[in-house]
């Protein structure tokens, strides 16, 4: 048995916690801490991944949030049924997984983690990692990113929740993106999804204001989950086989 390429020198070692509330069967997820100040010349050899040209031009930050999400997408693709693949960056920017494959790899400060599946089992997943918003900032993108009925939701609600609620947000229609993209092929927005309730248990409800597909229609809902966890959030969209 070929022994798996090295950590780079940047990463900690891959942990498999399942941090979100709803555990999913025929998943793997794995995720790791990366620290951009300990990313060394040799990292991308040393772990056996070579960067696309767009990376090899990027900042360090971009070079260490690239190269761990990738090193969390190999070893879950290897978990998963033993395959030995670094999902590239296609045209749309989005991660290319093997064909029968479903994926998505997130990243934030010092954080990032990939979750993958058989299409068998799962047709699409969306995961989105997001640093919880400061209030003041929250309150100033809350128009950008939540529709008037969110608005008007979040100005009823509790003041001391804004933030988290804005996050949150902003958070579950990434992974709403995510999921359906690689399905529908056409791409949507903020203003073209609607957070209708959450939970402090972590679990989401979304309905799609646009029509997407014959199949993925206005009006279509989604569940969602999410956790919080060291000041950031971690949301979840998975859709069944």
């Amino acid at each position: 048995m070929n022994r798996a390429p090295a950590l780079p020198a940047c990463c900690t070692p891959l942990d498999a916690d399942w941090p979100l509330p709803l555990v999913l069967p025929d998943l793997v997820l794995l995720g790791t801490h990366f620290n951009t100040a300990q990313l060394a010349s040799d990292d991308f050899q040393r772990s056996a991944i070579e960067p696309p040209a767009s990376i090899q031009r990027s900042v360090a930050k971009r070079q260490a949030e690239f190269l761990a999400g990738r090193v969390c997408a190999r070893a879950a693709l290897q978990a998963l049924e033993g395959l030995d693949f670094i999902p590239a960056i296609g045209e749309d920017r989005a991660p290319v997984w093997p064909s029968h494959i479903t994926g998505s790899i997130t990243h934030s400060t010092g954080r990032a983690a990939a979750i993958v599946a058989k299409k068998s089992h799962w047709r699409g997943l969306g995961m989105d990692l997001e640093n919880l918003l400061a209030p003041d900032r929250a309150e100033r993108l809350a128009g950008e990113i939540l529709t008037a009925p969110e608005l008007q939701r979040m100005n009823a609600g509790r003041r001391d929740q804004l933030a988290l609620l804005v996050t949150l947000t902003f958070s579950v229609k990434e992974s709403v993106f995510k999921a359906l993209y690689p399905i529908v092929r056409q791409r949507f927005y903020f203003e073209h999804a609607e957070v209708l309730e959450w939970s402090k248990k972590g679990e989401v409800r979304v309905r799609l204001l646009t029509d997407l597909s014959s199949e993925w229609r206005n009006g279509t809902e989604l569940d969602a989950q999410f956790a919080v966890m060291d000041g950031q959030l971690l949301s979840l969209v998975s859709i069944k086989a």
